[in-house]
């Protein structure tokens, strides 16, 4: 099976997802490795979590004991995910990417490193959140996700009232919320939406909280091509109240 059969399987919005429209672009790059085409057809399956059969707990999900569940929607490259996992190993980290690819280069990761603590969903992110079971999460990231620039494209941004309310619903209370982005726009755009969001309380009492981050934050290599362009990123973290 071609690397590309895999990526069709979600490219097309499920239920009335069709109707809001997609808010990813497109779901391969580069013609994948052998190796890593090979994994797509055999290691995915077994990774790949299913919005309409998750278990539960969902810690049932996870070959390796877990205490926690983390979830990133938009791992790209998965260094941020990998970086989490290979330092918590009783954290269940889940990793939302649609970009074939970038699934590709974390499988390969789980592949050769053995861990089991990581699951993945490769479809639309909407799909899994209206899944997850209340109060699920112990902390969630977004980050530097699709700034989609132009107005009549705003409407396709991951980060909205929407998403930020299911994630406020499945995040424990005391859970932790981190966005980043280097857009200006995207980022007041992100703050805009979290005010409409009680559930979540913005963490930051002085510009250092939002300027820096944390020392448990790794760097990506999308934050690496912003600073590298002269655009500086943005921390934001939230607490579900």
């Amino acid at each position: 099976m071609r690397s590309d059969s895999v990526a069709g399987e979600h490219d097309r919005p499920q239920g009335d997802l069709r109707r809001r429209g997609m808010i990813y672009g497109r779901r391969s790059g580069h013609k994948l490795r052998p190796t890593q085409a090979s994994l797509l057809d055999t290691l995915l399956p077994e990774l790949r979590l299913d919005p309409d059969g998750l278990p539960s707990p969902l810690t049932g999900a996870f070959s390796s004991p877990v205490t926690q569940i983390w979830l990133e929607i938009g791992f790209g490259g998965a260094e941020h995910l990998l970086w989490h996992a290979r330092r918590n190993p009783s954290v269940g980290m889940i990793g939302v990417e649609p970009f074939i690819n970038g699934v590709a280069k974390l499988i390969s990761a789980i592949d050769a490193e053995k861990l089991g603590n990581i699951r993945v969903f490769d479809g639309d992110a909407r799909l899994l959140l209206e899944a997850l079971p209340p109060a699920s999460l112990d902390r969630a990231f977004v980050l530097f996700p699709d700034p989609w620039h132009k107005k009549r494209h705003h409407k396709r941004r991951i980060v909205n009232s929407d998403t930020l309310s299911r994630l406020a619903q499945a995040l424990k209370p005391g859970a932790e919320l981190r966005l980043a982005s280097d857009i200006p726009d995207y980022i007041r755009w992100m703050m805009e939406h979290a005010r409409h969001v009680p559930a979540l309380a913005w963490l930051a009492e002085h510009p250092e909280d939002w300027r820096a981050r944390p020392a448990d934050w790794p760097q990506t290599r999308y934050e690496q091509k912003a600073l590298r362009e002269g655009r500086t990123p943005v921390y934001l973290r939230f607490r579900r109240v």
